[in-house]
């Protein structure tokens, strides 16, 4: 008799493959008779894009789940298209993605309801097979063609991610092509930002707020680059096309770089960005933005919000107000605003009989005034504008300068608190109860409170005393010591000396900066560094006492430091004359002498040459500009911030490659993604000189256009007529001939190939006329620019052309 075994053996065989969830079929395509579904995905060819189910963010108890393509790749999850983003679905186990009878590719939950579908109408046959290929689009075309028959694309449908290769326009057939942001860092659904081509027909790029308020655009194409972003010249690695036809116009954009992983996202903060993924680093490095600055994005902030550029976060909401939805203002998401916290008493502003006080009005200065006001021209004085506003119940608050009122009925939106002192005056109504109005306090609560106040103090003083001796003592010998090694001061030490940090000198790429005052009555300047540094204390104090034992004449000297917890602070040496910038560029009365810019030009140049050369390791910059030239009391340049960045063995020439700049002095080769050298700095230090020269930024926007000074310094630098190039502020009262080796070493050091460029060490010997400069060629970047101008017939001939730097140099 034979045995059973075998026949049990073929049946729980059949069990598994019954009951095993069938995870991968063919290797980048969906056909008729498959599916997708669970944990099922499909790949590109290449390996390069994946598709399938996926969760999004950090609240992982969500049961929303998406079906999407990401990088494949990329070891950060990074989405580049969602079929569902409005749409979730409970449960991919459940759910699957297929070829329908009508040859439509649909996405279908438990029920068997359509979820999304490519909902083309003229399809009738399922012969159609869906294929994700390796720049990222998921593309459906008929199966039985030999020449591929293109019936629906992803890219036409783009989510918040525009891929290399994809279409951002319009098109008589599949409608708008617009990216739209997120609802929030955990929701992909379409948020309240949005960007697309101006739907008048014009070359040029829109940002929407609600997909009816532009506030950002991009000017139009003029064949090379749009008119607003100048500093797309200076982008090698994309190429962008634009196309018109009778049938649809959009703009398109190619890597020259295959290996280079690139996309441009519509962020949920509002603003475009510009991502290139690092795989040294593993990470995303932010390669271009816009608008650059945040809060130029509208009403991010919400209805009663308001944007402060100089706050982290840069939203808050006003007195007297709290956010509508705490949950979605911690995942980045603030446009829902703010409501009040008492409600207004609108009865008793127009009932005397009525219990309670009245409404009041709250003073907000600084401010720039939020949007839709009504003008009230009945009303005469700021008295007459104030009772006008209580005397509606809508009126929300009002504002009166130069004889004109001006109130608000809705709510209050694009509210921005002004980080340079401007702005106006803003009179918020709000209820008695959320002001703090000592008037109405009884008399014996008063004398109560300052009775209780002058006890505490008397107890308190002679602690305070004790304590001060004790600290005075403690800060006396740590100045004598800081004239040798680096201080160690508590968080609190600083609080003290900065008075709080109430006197703000200013604010960098780092952090803020606060004045600060010693024991001694010395002034120092205390840094604050700000935002989420990856930076452990350990690291942080051994970078930190590196820095400090770097000691030039020409760099800004650090005395001292404090790592408490995630507080860093850095204590440098007092400049009594401020930052470069505010000489050049912000009015200051008294207006640099050339002698004095050409002076600041040799210091500066000193400091950058000894930290290239002459320190144990190489310091790169990474961030110079006027910004980062601090001058003391004499005047003398001190170059500030270096060392921020990173440090690197002289051995090791290219290994910095997160982009820590400012744009407009940024090299080239900073915007293409590749790691940089020492020439970077040298770059920057070009544009510098030319800002010495001009007195003036070097792109300013004149008349609705924006200038390009370097393009006009090699201009007038080949004609000879560098002398037009001085600030006019001078009267012409400068050194023609330091001028004109400024010019020269300026547009050398601007030229786009980092060997054409000098050394910060030739570039000093230049400025001390040690080393004579030829006339250099014109930067390929400023040839872009003038090609279609009159002047491309004399700079496309000129026999200079590309030749390296040191052609041009010769010993004096």
């Amino acid at each position: 008799m034979a045995s059973p075994k075998p026949r049990w053996f073929l049946l729980f065989l059949f069990f598994l493959c019954c009951n095993i969830p069938f995870i991968s079929f063919a290797s980048d395509h969906i056909s008729f008779n498959n599916s997708l579904s669970g944990n099922q995905t499909i790949s590109s060819q290449g390996g390069k894009f994946e598709l399938g189910f996926f969760q999004l963010g950090k609240r992982s108890a969500s049961s929303n789940y998406y079906l999407g393509i990401w990088y494949k790749k990329v070891s950060e999850f990074t989405p580049v298209w969602i079929a569902n983003r409005n749409t979730p679905i409970s449960d991919p186990n459940t759910s699957e993605l297929r070829i329908l009878a009508t040859g439509n590719l649909a996405l279908l939950d438990y029920k068997n309801t359509q979820i999304w579908s490519t909902n083309i109408s003229s399809l009738s046959s399922n012969s159609t097979i869906c294929t994700l290929l390796d720049t990222g689009n998921l593309v459906l075309q008929y199966s039985s063609n030999q020449t591929a028959t293109l019936l629906w694309q992803s890219v036409d449908y783009p989510t918040d991610t525009w891929l290399p290769g994809g279409k951002l326009g319009r098109s008589k057939a599949t409608g708008t092509h617009r990216m739209v942001s997120r609802k929030n860092s955990d929701d992909p659904a379409e948020g309240i930002y949005s960007i697309e081509i101006d739907p008048n027909g014009s070359s040029q790029f829109f940002i929407y707020w609600n997909k009816s308020r532009p506030y950002w655009t991009s000017g139009k194409w003029n064949g090379k680059s749009f008119t607003n972003l100048p500093e797309m010249q200076e982008n090698y690695q994309y190429n962008f096309e634009y196309v018109s036809n009778e049938n649809e116009n959009y703009f398109t954009y190619s890597v020259q770089d295959d290996s280079i992983i690139s996309r441009l996202v519509m962020d949920l903060s509002g603003q475009v960005k510009q991502l290139t993924w690092l795989e040294e680093q593993q990470q995303w490095i932010l390669v271009w933005i816009q608008p650059q600055a945040q809060c130029d994005v509208y009403a991010l902030c919400g209805p009663f919000g308001s944007c402060d550029e100089k706050s982290l976060p840069y939203c808050s909401c006003l007195t007297g107000f709290k956010e509508v939805n705490s949950t979605e203002w911690e995942l980045s998401d603030p446009t829902g605003g703010c409501i009040r916290k008492s409600p207004l008493k609108c009865s008793a502003n127009n009932d005397s009989s009525s219990n309670g006080p009245n409404d009041q009005f709250f003073q907000m200065s600084t401010i720039r005034l939020p949007d839709n006001p009504h003008v009230l021209n009945t009303a005469n004085t700021i008295q007459d504008c104030e009772i006008a506003c209580l005397q509606n119940c809508s009126c929300n608050a009002f504002a009166y300068k130069s004889m004109n009122c001006s109130v608000w009925y809705e709510n209050l939106l694009n509210l921005h608190q002004e980080t340079d002192g401007s702005g106006e005056m803003l009179f918020l109504r709000l209820s008695a109860s959320e002001l703090k109005n000592g008037n109405h306090m009884k008399k014996d609560t008063i004398w109560i409170i300052i009775g209780s106040v002058i006890g505490f103090l008397v107890c308190t003083v002679i602690i305070l005393l004790l304590v001060r001796v004790y600290q005075l003592r403690k800060f006396v010998l740590a100045i004598r010591e800081s004239e040798s090694s680096l201080v160690t001061l508590t968080y609190g030490d600083l609080k003290r000396m900065t008075n709080n940090f109430s006197d703000r000198l200013g604010r960098g790429g780092f952090g803020s900066v606060f004045k600060g005052t010693l024991p001694n009555s010395r002034y120092v300047a205390v840094k604050r560094l700000e935002g989420n540094l990856q930076v452990g204390e350990k690291q942080f104090r051994n970078e930190v006492s590196t820095i400090g034992i770097v000691q030039h004449v020409n760099l800004a000297r650090l005395r001292g430091l404090c790592c408490e917890r995630n507080k860093r602070l850095l204590v440098y040496d007092y400049m009594e004359n401020g930052s470069l910038d505010t000489k050049l560029f912000h009015g200051s009365s008294t207006v640099l002498d050339w002698n004095r810019r050409y002076q600041i030009a040799l210091g500066a140049a000193r400091g950058l040459a000894y930290l290239h050369e002459s320190c144990r390791d190489c310091i790169i910059h990474c961030d110079v500009k006027p910004e980062n030239i601090l001058l003391d009391k004499h005047f003398v340049p001190k170059v500030a911030d270096f060392g921020m960045a990173k440090l690197v063995g002289r051995e090791f020439s290219r290994v910095l490659t997160t982009v820590r700049g400012t744009i407009g002095y940024l090299a080239p080769e900073w915007l293409s993604g590749v790691a940089i050298s020492v020439k970077a700095d040298v770059y920057s230090f070009g544009m510098v000189l030319l800002e010495l020269v001009s007195g003036r930024r070097n792109s300013e926007e004149l008349e609705g256009h924006v200038d390009y000074f370097p393009l006009l310094a090699a201009i007038k630098l080949h004609e000879g007529n560098v002398f037009s190039l001085l600030d006019h502020r001078l009267n012409g009262d400068a050194n023609l001939e330091e001028v004109e080796r400024v010019c020269k070493i300026a547009c050398w050091c601007i030229q786009n190939e980092e060997h054409n460029r000098p050394t910060m060490g030739q570039v000093l010997q230049i400025l001390e006329g040690s080393l004579e400069v030829g006339i250099p060629p014109i930067p390929r970047l400023l040839k872009v620019l003038t090609e279609d101008t009159a002047s491309l017939v004399f700079f496309g001939e000129h026999s200079h052309g590309e030749q390296s730097c040191s052609v041009g140099y010769s010993d004096s």
